[in-house]
């Protein structure tokens, strides 16, 4: 199910061209690369994930960060909301914050078995998002 190796086309601003991914049908999506508006930053994720659902990848990582306050940045808040939101129920199966990954591990690799391989990278990470597609 999420084990194929293919090679992507070029899609929008993420410059893939020809990179070969071995990653197990999971993507990671940096929002906060170039310090975007809390806007653009929601936008570029509708986008990607849009894109990698067509793709036909199962999971995406969203780096979000976690705000330099230390108590929650606003890309990382409105990244929460809009997956919460009915309309990306079409695109979004479910989704964790890295904070709550140990919980809910077991559900989402049972979704797809490649986020073991991310382990080290959401583990704990309030930093990111896991998003499991439809």
């Amino acid at each position: 199910m999420c084990d194929k190796i293919i090679m992507l086309p070029t899609v929008g601003d993420f410059h893939l061209r020809g990179v070969m991914i071995t990653q197990k049908k999971v993507a990671e999506v940096n929002l906060e690369s170039e310090m975007p508006t809390v806007d653009v930053a929601i936008q570029k994720m509708k986008n990607s994930l849009s894109t990698y659902k067509r793709l036909g990848y199962k999971a995406v990582i969203l780096i979000h960060g976690y705000g330099s306050t230390g108590v929650g940045g606003g890309i990382k808040a409105a990244v929460v909301k809009c997956l919460e939101e009915s309309s990306m129920k079409g695109i979004v199966k479910t989704f964790v914050v890295g904070e709550q990954w140990s919980s809910r591990k077991k559900e989402l690799v049972g979704m797809c078995k490649a986020l073991e391989n991310y382990e080290h990278k959401i583990a704990n990470n309030y930093g990111i998002s896991v998003v499991i597609l439809r």
